[in-house]
Formats: C-alpha cells, sequence, structure tokens
C-alpha cells in the first residue's frame, strides 16, 4: 500500500506546539504512525467495521480533526496511546504516515482517566468493553 503524506496540514510541524496549562505539560507535534503504540490492557478495542471505514474516508477528505492523546511511552521509545486507536487504525488503513498528537505527560492512573472519559463519548460501546473499565 502506497503511503500518502500527512493528512495534518492544519497542524505544526515537528517542532510543535508547548503548553503549561494547569500545570499539566502538554505538546502538540505530528508524530509518525510508527512511534504510537497502544494503550497496555486497553478495553475498548478497534473493529474492523463500516464505522471504520467510514472514518477511513473522513480523514482521506477533510484531515485528522480531533489529534490522538498519547504519552511518552514509559516502556521505551516511542508514546503510548491513550486515547485514538480508532484513528491510528483509520489512518493505517488510509495509507497516512504522519498524525497529529497530544503528547501529554500522565500518570498510570491519570492515562485510565483520559482513557475512560474518552471512550465514554462513543455511541456504541459493547457491555463487555464496560466491564472491563
Amino acid at each position: 500500500m502506497e503511503e500518502k503524506n500527512s493528512m495534518c496540514s492544519n497542524w505544526q510541524g515537528d517542532q510543535g506546539i508547548e503548553s503549561d496549562k494547569d500545570n499539566k505539560h502538554e505538546k502538540i507535534a505530528v508524530i509518525p504512525l510508527n512511534q504510537l503504540k497502544d494503550f497496555k490492557n486497553h478495553p475498548f478495542k478497534v473493529e474492523l467495521n463500516t464505522e471504520l471505514f467510514e472514518l477511513m474516508q473522513s480523514i482521506e477528505k477533510e484531515g485528522m480533526i480531533v489529534p490522538i492523546l498519547a504519552r511518552p511511552n514509559l516502556e521505551g521509545e516511542g508514546f503510548e496511546i491513550i486515547s485514538g486507536h480508532r484513528r491510528k487504525a483509520a489512518c493505517e488503513w488510509a495509507g497516512i504516515a504522519d498524525v497529529p498528537v497530544v503528547i501529554r505527560n500522565l500518570d498510570n492512573e491519570q492515562a485510565v482517566i483520559a482513557m475512560v472519559d474518552s471512550n465514554l463519548q462513543r455511541e456504541n460501546i459493547k457491555p463487555s468493553e464496560k466491564a472491563l473499565v
């Protein structure tokens, strides 16, 4: 599959935008997908279905409107996704190599709370996924 250029024309380049809002240091940057690792034991599964296909088409057409939320990977290089596993999968499917990411320093408890909060916004959450959180 041919890789497309970044679909992030409205986002800053590699230098990113830094903020210290509410004493939580964060940075928005364009990151290669191969530097993004899944959240360990993430209870919300990414399914290859019509909704994911429609998300891929939207990202191809409009770019990624909402950046992925990640933190520096505690187990090595790259970043661990807190919220945005479906967006990452849609970009992989579309052949998009680089995506906008909000990089926020979060401890494990903060990361789990952010992951659960962001997924509760979804329309369809399986009872089995809710049970895991």
